[in-house]
């Protein structure tokens, strides 16, 4: 179809390779042969407008494609207005994330959004433009130039479910251009609308109820799943895929290497579904997958699918039909926390078994926090054998987080609390719910030194963890909750805001002070980023299983690499225990480097162990990570 086209050797090349998975897949959807020229002449589009440090970029990562599993790989989450005020801030920043240890770079939205309705950045009004407080798209690709050059890789969002309805498709369709509303689901009444909210979960149902809104300056009801001000695209429709895919492919063309695909499960609607996971969504996410492989090889697909491992695992695709290469491992999230307020690893053991058993081609993105909130979506039914019911075990759970539960020094608060469902999720920094706020707020250095205990184990636990561990901004230094959101008349209604706080460089330049709660825990982090860099059982493709401790309040993880073994034991308890081990071989203790032997191993109140021995050689295999 394309053989008369003049395009370049290495783009008809890929073009190539999955043009006919291409066409079958889009006209599957579509059945429209012109929409699907455009959309391959777009394609070439961007293929020979992008800069040619990217497409040698590009060359680089085919030629080690398996280039984002390596035990190197560390993570920080930031919004760039709270780190560093704007790119070029981040941009002079980047030797102290590099100091970190950092290689991958996630900048939260910051595309254009209209102040006061945008969900944190997440309804876009202009996707070619960086919100001008920010910085410019110039400004974007200067900042990925520069990490580039440091080994940094970017990570940006994608906001492809909904656009701000300021957005220019908005207006239109606000003013009664049809073409620009059949971008979006517009309906006469609200008849069929009433037919989806029968089957459609709602997402916000405190704050944001329904999945439908009144739009009076079209006269007509809009399909928001969101917020009111977020409108659905309507994928349906090729000129809706078209024009996003081209707007995911400019922010590549700036330097973008991973694109984070948000509320990637929602974007097909159909009548009579939930609305959620649709086989249609899988289809485009291949499609975007192949897109990318013939524009930019170098760019990566990071799904945000935040549900159980059943409905995550499908957005990888297959081995020979492969969607997104990396997703988010957000329920070990929430069931570590559950372990820090019940001090029972059972839950998690059982958790982690499950993501071990997985294929090791499959990449997860490890987490303790990030910018939303807390979901209790916690294998239920597991926990039923325990005695534990839903409704008051999350009530238990967010009392402990909040700190109203006897004895509990967490310090978090409920984001949309549905007391009559007693459904609210949770908030708050990492260290603020370890109880580091609440020790400095009572100047009481025995709790300051078990909460930091806590917070460097959990550090340790996500370290062990398959795939890329990534650190929100500020958790390297133990920042604390931000209540000043409070008197903010933007940001007051959305306690998420209270672990977005700015990052205070006042404590960042405590770091090096060993006697500051800063510098305990950077010192920590960094040692154990700087041990896991060094050791191949850390990558993603390396052996994991759950290592039996017998004892419910120590959770034990082994890893196997290349003749190489560890063992990591984490007691989440605040009291000393055992970890009844037997292991036969001789280990070392990955942290001093003395031997240290893998049986009955004594653990401190919220403290860790990894130990480590060689099947290939008698020598200690512990590096002196301190003098490297």
């Amino acid at each position: 179809m394309f053989e008369e086209m003049k395009w370049e050797p290495e783009f008809m090349r890929r073009l190539d390779k999955n043009v006919d998975e291409l066409k079958w897949l889009y006209n599957e959807l579509y059945n429209d042969e012109h929409a699907f020229e455009y959309f391959v002449s777009m394609l070439h589009e961007y293929y020979a407008s992008r800069p040619i440090e990217l497409k040698q970029w590009d060359e680089a990562r085919e030629v080690v494609p398996d280039w984002y599993t390596g035990s190197e790989m560390l993570g920080v989450l930031m919004y760039t207005q709270c780190f560093a005020g704007t790119l070029k801030g981040v941009q002079s920043h980047l030797d102290y994330i590099k100091e970190c240890g950092i290689n991958y770079v996630h900048l939260m939205p910051l595309l254009q959004s209209p102040a006061g309705k945008n969900d944190g950045g997440y309804a876009v009004s202009d996707f070619r433009t960086v919100e001008p407080a920010l910085g410019t798209m110039d400004d974007l690709y200067d900042l990925s130039t520069d990490c580039h050059g440091k080994g940094m890789s970017v990570c940006l969002d994608f906001v492809m479910n909904h656009t701000s309805d300021e957005h220019e498709w908005a207006r239109r369709a606000k003013a009664g251009e049809k073409e620009y509303q059949d971008r979006y689901f517009f309906f006469d009444s609200w008849d069929i609308p009433n037919e989806f909210e029968k089957t459609v979960p709602q997402v916000f149902p405190t704050t944001a109820p329904g999945n439908f809104s009144w739009c009076p300056e079209a006269n007509k009801v809009v399909m928001t799943t969101f917020y009111p001000y977020q409108w659905d695209l309507n994928y349906r429709n090729p000129t809706v895929f078209n024009d996003m895919t081209a707007n995911m492919l400019n922010l590549c063309n700036h330097g973008v290497d991973i694109i984070r695909l948000d509320a990637v499960p929602y974007i097909w609607k159909t009548l009579g579904t939930s609305c959620r996971n649709l086989p249609q969504v899988h289809t485009l996410v291949r499609i975007m997958r192949m897109a990318t492989e013939i524009v930019c090889p170098g760019t990566l697909l990071l799904g945000e699918v935040v549900m159980e491992p059943s409905k995550v695992v499908p957005y990888f695709g297959t081995v020979d039909k492969p969607e997104c290469q990396m997703l988010y491992n957000v329920t070990t999230m929430a069931s570590t926390w559950h372990t820090v307020a019940t001090r029972d690893v059972r839950l998690l053991k059982h958790q982690l078994e499950t993501v071990f058993a997985l294929p090791k081609q499959y990449v997860f993105l490890n987490y303790l926090r990030c910018h939303d909130d807390i979901g209790w979506g916690l294998d239920y039914d597991y926990l039923k054998q325990f005695g534990v019911s839903e409704v008051p075990h999350k009530k238990y759970l967010n009392d402990y987080l909040t700190g109203n539960y006897y004895g509990s020094d967490s310090r978090g608060e409920l984001y949309n609390n549905d007391p009559k469902l007693g459904d609210a999720r949770l908030c708050g920094t990492t260290a603020s719910l370890c109880g580091i706020e609440a020790a400095e707020y009572e100047r009481n250095s025995a709790k300051l030194d078990k909460s930091i205990k806590l917070d460097i184990m959990l550090h340790a636990f996500l370290f062990t963890q398959s795939g890329i561990p990534v650190l929100y901004s500020g958790d390297e230094i133990g920042q604390l909750n931000d209540y000043s959101y409070h008197n903010d008349p933007l940001k007051y209604d959305d306690s998420r805001y209270l672990h977005r706080g700015k990052l205070s460089w006042d404590s960042v330049a405590r770091r090096s002070d060993p006697t500051t709660r800063e510098g305990r825990i950077f010192t920590a982090i960094r040692k154990l980023a700087q041990i896991r860099k060094a050791y191949t059982m850390f990558e993603s493709n390396a052996d994991a299983w759950v290592v039996e401790t017998w004892n419910d309040h120590v959770l034990g993880i082994g890893r196997y690499c290349k003749g190489e073994k560890m063992i990591g034991l984490f007691n989440f308890s605040e009291s000393d225990q055992t970890a009844w081990v037997n292991e036969p071989e001789t280990y070392y203790d990955m942290l001093t480097g003395n031997e240290r032997p893998a049986r009955a191993v004594g653990i401190p109140g919220f403290d860790f162990a990894w130990l480590m021995t060689s099947y290939t050689s008698d020598k200690n295999p512990v590096i002196d990570v301190d003098k490297e």
